[in-house]
């Protein structure tokens, strides 16, 4: 899925973007307000994670901005001020959390992934379709309780069609959220990752609606 972070410190920047990468995302990086309302604004994101102070264009600001257009993209606040002040205006300018810095790892990843489920409409780590179950935290896929070993791309393939099971997800909105924007590959490469993830399941859950997309349909 991808993550836009925006982050003026450079080292910050590269160090959530490395694990956000081990972690199953694909992430890309802005370090200023104007360049980061004008991606948010005109790109498909999963996330955000925003950082308030940032030169030419403050995150709250930016923040605002999208809200006013409408988009819904969920949003993780970082900031070094830790006011209650700060806290109000950022839920009210349309922050779904907030993490203060210095922070940990660990806790920006539980954050991240809370904000993608409740996106989405899910209450746990836990993503189930049929008799596959998809543990976000551990990053693990098993089918009938056996672990099934994907690949990155197979996994982040997996983990964006159950975050929105029941939806009909368009082949360049998946391509986006598995490969990231700028990444080269051949025009069937998405058809290839879904037949070799359909047979490592071994289980039809994921479906093809011609013309339109792939969908889980499968009831947990």
């Amino acid at each position: 899925m991808r993550i836009l972070v925006v982050e003026d410190e450079p080292k910050l920047a590269d160090d959530i973007c490395r694990v956000l990468k081990a972690s199953g995302y694909v992430p890309e990086c802005a370090y200023d307000g104007e360049e980061a309302w004008f991606l948010g604004d005109t790109e498909c994101y999963a996330g955000i994670i925003l950082d308030l102070s940032l030169p030419k264009m403050d995150g709250l600001s930016v923040m605002r901005k999208w809200r006013q257009n409408g988009r819904p993209t969920p949003i993780l606040i970082l900031t070094a001020r830790a006011s209650w002040t700060e806290r109000v205006d950022g839920i009210d300018a349309g922050a779904d959390d907030y993490l203060s810095k210095p922070f940990h790892m660990e806790e920006l990843l539980a954050r991240l992934r809370a904000i993608l489920r409740r996106s989405a409409g899910q209450s746990s780590s836990q993503l189930l379709a049929g008799p596959v179950t998809l543990d976000a935290r551990q990053m693990r896929v098993c089918v009938d309780g056996m672990p099934v070993s994907l690949t990155p791309l197979e996994y982040r393939a997996l983990t964006y069609l159950m975050l929105h099971k029941k939806r009909v997800v368009p082949p360049h909105e998946l391509s986006e959220h598995v490969y990231g924007i700028d990444a080269e590959r051949e025009s069937n490469a998405l058809e290839v990752l879904i037949a070799r993830l359909r047979r490592k399941l071994g289980v039809q859950i994921i479906e093809t609606r011609r013309g339109y997309g792939y969908i889980i349909a499968s009831d947990d």
